[in-house]
């Protein structure tokens, strides 16, 4: 018997967790998630194994998230500009086979953030180790036999973006602060005076008129 001003109970008690002779499944489980995180692993390092001695991951630069609201978080992004590429003495086409992403949609709107892709890809090609397509022959950027016989596969993210630590910064307490006043009391001063600022000037022009 239902008692009280309560909500008529109506509730649907209608999935089915087992397929049987009333039709399909109709709750999708998940009892594969710890298989598939196995089947993925083992994905990435078979391709790391046919790529070797490249990473597997490439390089991407830094960019701000969209919106007011995150703009001030930095993140990987998708790849860089034409203009970064080109300020760091590179092509399109050359920064894809040395594992370089490039993304030609995304446009520089400050030079900030130029110089500091510039800067990552300066970083990357000091760090590059480009291997000959000939042994017997070397261009222009390729290693050496020695540099390519000690060359090993980079894992994890490459240069990834450092946050700044975020410290305590200690102040020396002096007489000065200890005898002057708070910064609330001024601001609350400064409030105040500006609230009557209107009647004393009000107040001066009636006494010049007296």
């Amino acid at each position: 018997m239902v008692k009280h001003n309560n909500v008529v109970p109506n509730i649907h008690c209608h999935k089915k967790y087992m397929a049987g002779s009333r039709g399909p499944l109709k709750v999708k489980l998940a009892l594969n998630q710890a298989t598939k995180k196995k089947s993925r692993r083992l994905t990435r390092a078979a391709k790391a194994a046919a790529i070797a001695p490249r990473p597997l991951q490439k390089l991407r630069p830094a960019v701000h998230c969209p919106t007011q609201r995150y703009s001030a978080k930095v993140r990987l992004g998708r790849g860089f500009t034409l203009d970064e590429l080109k300020a760091a003495g590179l092509t399109a086409a050359y920064a894809k086979t040395v594992g370089i992403c490039v993304d030609h949609r995304r446009s520089n709107r400050s030079m900030e953030s130029l110089d500091l892709n510039v800067a990552r890809l300066n970083e990357y090609k000091s760090k590059l180790i480009v291997f000959p397509k000939k042994r017997a022959i070397l261009k222009k950027g390729d290693a050496s036999p020695a540099e390519c016989k000690e060359a090993t596969q980079f894992k994890g993210a490459l240069l990834p973006i450092v946050k700044a630590p975020k410290g305590i910064v200690m102040e020396t307490v002096t007489d000065e602060m200890k005898n002057g006043q708070s910064a609330f009391t001024t601001m609350r001063m400064a409030a105040k005076e500006t609230k009557v600022v209107g009647v004393r000037i009000a107040v001066v022009n009636r006494k010049k008129k007296d």
